[in-house]
């Protein structure tokens, strides 16, 4: 039965490269060396590949500059709640597939691994509930200069150390890019939204332990890994493929 994918949204890629990866983890490349773009360039000049230094990885491709390229996914449901998970991820790169190639064989390209008192707090300090995928999230605020977001923070810290003890949690999340992607989906039943960075249309894609790319103990050193490849369609031009095999309850341990 052919495979019925829905469309996320378009990226453009004005460099002539493609890249997937992990947004969480972007600031890190730095961290380790060079940043990711000083790293995509150079992976780019050999015609891409697979990026991976410590628990940051990317897949760099060669793409068309001159257009958007659409983003889309095939799913399956959930065996958590049945909702539809991401079971592949594809990229029509806007080039032809190169006329050397095999087109009835995929170009591997790598892999890449898949992390009580609320009505109290509320009362005593208002907030207006945080929408998030699939419902309603905590009561609090957002988009509040850094001062003020310090000042909240401090002052719910203290309240909390007062009354109940530190089992409690105050969570802030700066505004970076990486919460910019979150916010984008959170009303996308795929939690994928578009944001611009840098004059680029980029897409962002949120997983969780439901989906089939995430696992309680995963990543690269617990083996869970997925292949990334190259593929002609219908029409001779390339796309790219990121495939995730559904999450397996009964292989799970214990």
């Amino acid at each position: 039965m052919p495979e019925t994918f829905v469309y996320l949204g378009s990226v453009n890629v004005p460099s002539g490269v493609l890249v997937l990866g992990m947004a969480g983890w972007i600031d890190c490349w730095r961290e380790l060396g060079q940043p990711l773009s000083e790293r995509v360039r150079a992976a780019a000049s050999s015609g891409g590949g697979h990026l991976h230094e410590w628990l940051c990885e990317a897949i760099v491709v060669p793409a068309a500059a001159d257009r958007p390229l659409e983003v889309r996914a095939s799913t399956s449901p959930s065996p958590f709640d049945g909702q539809p998970t991401i079971a592949t991820l594809e990229v029509g790169l806007g080039v032809p597939w190169p006329g050397t190639a095999d087109r009835s064989v995929p170009l591997r390209l790598g892999d890449l691994p898949v992390d009580r008192y609320a009505d109290d707090a509320h009362a005593q300090f208002g907030g207006a509930r945080i929408p998030r995928y699939g419902g309603e999230g905590p009561h609090g605020w957002l988009d509040l200069p850094l001062a003020e977001a310090g000042t909240r923070a401090a002052e719910l810290t203290a309240w909390r150390d007062r009354l109940h003890g530190n089992g409690l949690m105050v969570p802030i999340d700066k505004h970076t890019d990486f919460h910019r992607f979150r916010r984008a989906g959170w009303h996308h039943p795929l939690r994928a939204g578009a944001i611009e960075v840098g004059g680029c249309q980029v897409l962002g894609i949120g997983w969780d332990q439901g989906d089939h790319s995430m696992r309680y103990c995963g990543e690269r050193d617990a083996g869970q890994v997925y292949p990334v490849t190259l593929e002609a369609d219908t029409a001779g031009q390339t796309v790219m493929r990121w495939t995730v095999p559904p999450y397996d309850l009964d292989g799970e341990d214990e």
